[in-house]
């Protein structure tokens, strides 16, 4: 396989989160001393390549990795060690309480999303009404983003993301939010996009269909580790085996 073929690669990824072990203030005073913090593997040298078009999905169960994996990739986490390479692709990460700042309207969070992920003001000017009718927020869009519901957010950042094209999709757990008419919709926006074999895609779901419809290749993560790779029907089949036990 050519390298230029290849759309992501990820060597020995490791991420470890530090966090406050719970103390006293008085005594931590009176003491003057320091609370130790506590140390969690959430990526323990991952290692994967995924060709150009592919649709990965990403399954395990919940602390094993999965959304940390994602917002490594894009850039929104910093490896510990290892490396993340995109060759050169633009990537765009659709996830619910990730990307939009609360208080400013929905309007304005189009334009700074669309800048963010590497466009033009002319090129999300062209995009915007189509944004916004996808969006089906009318005249929300220019209401504050921390006024919006879960269904709402949710419906910005799918449009957002659908309508202003990247070469890599992330997707966590997105399509499972909103209304069952909206659902429909983004879920057949989602088909449509990802046929495309210019485009790749990675989607972390708990839906053992909806990866087995829609995905190439699934990447099952244990406790932060690769317990399986490959095959979406070959790798499903294990991981249902797996969690009825």
């Amino acid at each position: 396989m050519k390298k230029r073929e290849i759309a992501l690669t990820v060597k020995d990824l490791r991420i470890t989160y530090k966090g406050l072990k719970k103390f006293s203030v008085k005594k931590a005073l009176l003491s003057f001393r320091t609370s130790k913090a506590e140390t969690f593997e959430a990526l323990r040298g991952v290692s994967f390549e995924l060709q150009k078009g592919k649709i990965l999905g990403i399954i395990g169960k919940n602390g094993s990795g999965k959304s940390t994996m994602l917002r490594a990739i894009a850039g929104i986490f910093s490896p510990d060690k290892g490396t993340i390479d995109l060759h050169g692709n633009n990537v765009s990460l659709l996830s619910i309480g990730v990307g939009f700042q609360p208080k400013l309207t929905g309007h304005e969070n189009i334009y700074l999303s669309g800048m963010l992920l590497g466009f033009s003001e002319a090129e999300i000017k062209a995009k915007y009404k189509e944004i916004v009718e996808f969006s089906e927020l009318k005249d929300f869009i220019h209401k504050p983003v921390k006024t919006y519901s879960s269904g709402m957010y949710s419906k910005l950042a799918f449009s957002v993301t659908a309508i202003l094209k990247t070469d890599i999709m992330l997707i966590d757990e997105v399509l499972s939010v909103g209304d069952a008419k909206f659902k429909e919709k983004s879920y057949n926006k989602m088909k449509e996009l990802i046929s495309d074999k210019h485009r790749t895609v990675v989607i972390v779901s708990h839906n053992i269909d909806t990866l087995d419809e829609l995905c190439n290749e699934i990447l099952w993560l244990d406790e932060g580790k690769i317990k399986m790779y490959g095959p979406s029907k070959k790798v499903l089949k294990a991981y249902k085996e797996f969690m009825a036990n």
